[in-house]
């Protein structure tokens, strides 16, 4: 999910933007048992707009059975201020099939278009890994996307890169081999760090969930700090048996700060990380109880599956996406997060009622936050196949 922008030299500055009007999100048919390409929505959140909280164009992708999932821009949100560089591309991986599509949004925001697709066949040929999740703008006017496994679709992660100007494959960004699993991705530029986190290879989420590949351990449970400008890991923290799939990262969106947060999904404990001294550190600040549900083997995880930080850093907003709420908590001290406010949205558990009279299918997923940390967007797949397990 992104909203259409044109970036920013600085978070305040990003705080005192215009209200957002539109919102790119991905609308997917993999799974639902309709033979019809995923495709990208354009949704009008424009409240004084004839078309509010309507999907007003969709950009269908060329082929079925892509698997959108995560997306970002060809240009660094703080770069758009210099000469040539514009936010004109959203990159569009597809999770399931390893195609990239290449999204133009700058000569009709409100109706994109497909400028370039890069074929599986080119990415496992010019990388030998597949599975692109995170996409993030690098330095040197590079795009670099997380990779969940090897060309088969087997253990062995790492980062494919793009020139953000052609969009041609340049390889492999990391410089002497990755951990054996990833997922999401993000750095401190400051602090010369990127940090990555797990999930696990494509061939073991891809089928669904089962808790015997947890057992067999077959699913991540650490976090990996890089040397930015060397590209190599300098320091890896296994979070154990309460940092189980550690999924999404967030660093404080202030440039300095040497801290952030980590979601460990399965687990449903919120961790934070920081720099203790010279090396980096991880405590678990946020503990989110599991709950029985009859004809459930285990108790269920509330699976912490994204989390948001508002542009001041004061607010932490997190989807428990099995039991359905999506929590904030007051972060002005990350070192003691202080839980302000939960709302009901869907689960497994009670059925949660919403203004309009509809409900949610699923819980809530995917969280967009608005400049300003008013208006919270919340989707809610998580991975087709997993969807159509907790909700059939």
């Amino acid at each position: 999910m992104a909203a259409a922008q044109v970036g920013y030299s600085s978070p305040r500055e990003a705080m005192t933007a215009p209200r957002e009007e539109i919102l790119y999100v991905a609308g997917l048919y993999e799974g639902t048992g309709v033979d019809e390409p995923d495709f990208l929505a354009v949704v009008d959140v424009d409240p004084n707009s004839g078309t509010y909280s309507e999907v007003v164009h969709r950009t269908s992708m060329p082929n079925v059975g892509d698997e959108l999932h995560h997306y970002g821009w060809q240009v660094c949100s703080s770069a758009c201020h210099t000469a040539n560089h514009e936010r004109k591309h959203l990159v569009v991986p597809g999770l399931r099939s390893s195609r990239i599509h290449i999204v133009d949004v700058a000569t009709d925001p409100r109706a994109p278009i497909i400028s370039k697709v890069i074929e599986p066949e080119e990415v496992k040929a010019k990388t030998g890994l597949s599975g692109p999740h995170t996409v993030h703008c690098m330095p040197g006017d590079n795009v670099v996307m997380s990779m969940l496994g090897d060309a088969d679709g087997g253990k062995g992660s790492g980062y494919l890169v793009l020139d953000a100007g052609s969009f041609e494959i340049k390889g492999r960004w990391e410089a002497n081999g990755a951990p054996e699993w990833g997922y999401d991705f993000w750095y401190q530029p400051r602090h010369n760090t990127l940090l990555s986190s797990e999930w696990a290879a494509p061939e073991v989420f891809l089928p669904g969930f089962d808790l015997e590949d947890v057992a067999a351990g077959k699913y991540g449970h650490s976090i990996h700090f890089w040397d930015l400008a060397e590209r190599r890991v300098t320091q890896s923290i296994d979070l154990g048996e309460a940092g189980m799939i550690p999924l999404e990262i967030r660093w404080l969106h202030d440039p300095d700060a040497a801290t952030g947060f980590v979601g460990a999904a399965l687990s449903s404990v919120m961790w934070r990380f920081y720099r203790d001294g010279s090396e980096w550190a991880a405590e678990r600040v946020i503990e989110v109880e599991p709950r029985d549900l009859e004809g459930f083997p285990v108790p269920v995880p509330g699976l912490i599956t994204d989390l948001v930080l508002s542009m001041d850093d004061r607010f932490l907003f997190f989807s428990n996406w099995l039991h359905g709420d999506l929590r904030s908590y007051d972060v002005s001290d990350p070192a003691h997060p202080r839980q302000v406010g939960s709302v009901p949205l869907g689960g497994l558990f009670e059925p949660a009622s919403h203004p309009n009279g509809s409900s949610l299918d699923g819980g809530p997923q995917m969280l967009q936050l608005s400049m300003d940390g008013k208006r919270l967007y919340v989707s809610n797949s998580l991975f087709s196949t997993w969807d159509n397990q907790f909700y059939p």
